[in-house]
């Protein structure tokens, strides 16, 4: 039986149950969107919005989730995240019209907010506080896999018994693997290493506060954009549909490529270091775009390394900055913009495609590099934390 009270056993439950949790809702409506929307009288713009809806959910339980989490631990708030997600994928398995898909939709909204990364995020580091860095690595190279693991799942899963019996897999899933999982996490106690947090912290919004969560705000616009549209961009540009769809395969190994590269070349580096290097690949992959088929597969390899230095990133850099004190609630602030980027963003790229076509592209180059210009005006330690080694300042004034 897997020992999950030790660092190993901690990362493979975890990273376990981050796939389970991504394949099963975010990555679930590029397969399911158009047959639930058929058998719901619903349009595919429809079934999409009510995603958004449950994106803006989860940005709104993100910081009361990290508190709680900073408080007590993570294992029960992990396993009650698996009961929403169950219950939300019941929900939508028995959905008859747009009633249901919404309330389906705001309950994988809170399992979303109670259960994907920043949670699991706090979780490690309220298990190993400020050494908490290779276990968010590990963590997200197991979750980098959750589309490669998930849209095949889910493919097979709607051809065989149809996409209502999916769903109810998936909610299976949760409650027989997703919660025994979560359940084998230690037991946060007041006497452990990690020092409990305030149970009414005040956390300061200041400069590297706003401009941590304008960049990963930025970054994360990038990549869910080019996650709902990138097939019809690179069509857009002259590519044929299946060399699309070839270049979007080689995002997800890029991901896990680049996670690899992080904990390996990259461990002794400041993650803010890591955090400026994944805001400019992307605009880097598109200047190469200019240079015909190979320029597209070097595009997808960057785009998709930045991401998966971005996700890790969006763990460690706050870890590093501000220590593990209050870091759940604190990384619960930064997820407020970014969650709200992320929902807003495949519709504002719809509509810059309908005005702008590839040029669509140039855009979203812009935004990349003003993410990497935020990450570049970040010190690595916060104002008026001058003098202290990276990774140890706690409580930034």
């Amino acid at each position: 039986m897997l020992n999950a009270s030790s660092r190993l056993g901690v990362i493979l439950a975890l990273g376990a149950t981050q796939t389970l949790a991504w394949a099963s809702s975010y990555y679930l409506l590029a397969i399911l969107a158009e047959p639930i929307a058929a058998s719901t009288g619903m349009s595919v713009n429809g079934v999409f919005a009510a995603f958004s809806f449950s994106l803006l959910i989860s940005a709104l339980t993100g910081p009361k989730v990290g508190r709680t989490i900073d408080r007590f631990g993570g294992r029960a708030v992990l396993m009650l995240s698996n009961a929403f997600f169950a219950a939300g994928l019941f929900l939508m398995a028995g959905a008859s019209d747009r009633v249901w898909v919404w309330l389906a939709w705001a309950f994988m909204g809170a399992g979303m907010g109670f259960g994907l990364y920043d949670a699991a995020f706090a979780t490690l580091a309220r298990i190993y506080g400020a050494t908490a860095r290779s276990a968010i690595t590990g963590v997200t190279l197991m979750g980098g896999l959750a589309s490669t693991v998930g849209w095949p799942l889910t493919a097979w899963g709607l051809a065989a018994v149809g996409w209502r019996e999916t769903c109810v897999i998936w909610a299976v899933a949760h409650l027989f693997i997703g919660v025994p999982l979560n359940a084998m996490l230690p037991r946060a106690e007041r006497g452990d290493r990690v020092a409990q947090a305030d149970p009414a912290p005040k956390i300061e919004i200041d400069r590297t506060m706003i401009l941590l969560g304008f960049a990963f705000a930025a970054g994360w616009t990038i990549s869910t954009g080019m996650a709902a549209h990138l097939p019809r961009l690179l069509q857009d540009l002259g590519a044929t549909g299946t060399q699309a769809i070839a270049a979007g395969m080689l995002i997800g190994p890029a991901q896990v490529g680049a996670r690899i590269a992080e904990a390996t070349l990259f461990k002794r580096a400041h993650p803010l270091t890591s955090a400026r290097l994944s805001a400019g690949l992307h605009p880097l992959g598109v200047a190469l775009l200019f240079f015909g088929l190979p320029g597209i597969a070097m595009f997808a390899i960057l785009h998709g390394a930045g991401n998966g230095i971005l996700t890790i990133a969006r763990g460690t850099v706050p870890l590093a900055l501000y220590g593990s004190e209050n870091y759940g609630y604190r990384l619960g602030i930064l997820g407020v913009p970014s969650r709200m980027a992320q929902a807003a963003s495949p519709l504002l790229f719809g509509l810059l495609m309908e005005w702008l076509g590839a040029g669509t592209f140039a855009v979203s180059a812009s935004i990349g590099l003003a993410a990497a210009t935020a990450f570049c005006l970040i010190r690595t330690a916060p104002a008026g934390r001058d003098g202290e080694e990276p990774g140890q300042s706690t409580s930034p004034r």
